[in-house]
């Protein structure tokens, strides 16, 4: 299911011509100097910032519902069907889960705590590789911010290598009290997902209110997104632990 979904994504895409060579991009909200510097030329240029299958979905589909202006592109270049790759991001986490829920299974007769080590490593460097071969070769670019099928493999492959080291550190060696502000998080992570999105101004509002609209400055105006980002971060991580604390879980 997961190289099908990327596949017939990858097929949509390829499908849709690539914008004419005397493109006027300023037109869909592409500076002539963004378009010059990020752009893709060749085959990948089908990935391109709003002239794409997914814009032209975007275009069609939420021109569907009653607005003050029709919609052209969306200037950040977001796409409502990025959710479709993302199904493969989950799936590969369903993977993930299968594997280590497999191993837990064969804890029971021994004494040492099982991890798919082997598959876990594979996996990761696999995907790495292919997801750097794909952008390269220009079949298909690695792009996060549209969630390209090559971004899904990649970035797939991070997690696999990561969570292999996580497990070794873990589970295999047993050091797991400087795991538990991330185990905080990870008990909540629909909620902490969703505070992201919904406190983020309120929170940096509230600072900038109490404490002074400079006072993230301290270390210069360079830096100021960096500490206030982490006071921010903090304050996420408090509202989980309380959660933590009280055993209050969102789970679907």
């Amino acid at each position: 299911s997961l190289g099908c979904i990327l596949f017939l994504y990858w097929l949509a895409w390829a499908w849709y011509p690539a914008a004419p060579a005397n493109f006027n991009w300023p037109s869909v909200g592409v500076s002539s100097a963004w378009n010059t510097q990020h752009n893709f030329t060749g085959f990948a240029a089908h990935w391109n910032k709003n002239y794409n299958f997914g814009n032209r979905f975007d275009q069609w589909f939420l021109n569907l519902f009653p607005r003050e202006h029709p919609f052209a592109y969306n200037e950040g270049g977001y796409l409502t069907l990025s959710f479709i790759p993302t199904l493969g991001t989950m799936i590969v986490g369903l993977i993930a889960g299968h594997w280590l829920r497999e191993s837990r299974s064969g804890e029971s007769r021994t004494s040492e705590p099982l991890v798919p080590m082997n598959k876990l490593l594979l996996a990761g460097v696999s995907g790495i590789v292919l997801g750097l071969a794909l952008h390269y070769s220009h079949i298909g670019p690695v792009v996060k911010r549209i969630w390209t099928p090559s971004w899904t493999i990649f970035s797939g492959g991070i997690c696999f290598l990561f969570l292999a080291a996580f497990s070794w550190v873990v589970e295999v060696k047993g050091f797991k009290k400087w795991a538990f502000p991330l185990v905080v998080v990870g008990m909540n992570s629909i909620v902490a997902y969703c505070i992201a999105h919904f406190l983020e101004g309120f929170l940096a509002s509230t600072l900038r209110i109490h404490l002074g609209p400079h006072f993230f400055q301290f270390a210069g105006v360079g830096l100021e997104p960096f500490f206030r980002g982490t006071v921010i971060l903090v304050c996420y991580w408090l509202i989980l632990f309380w959660l933590y604390r009280r055993k209050l879980f969102l789970k679907i």
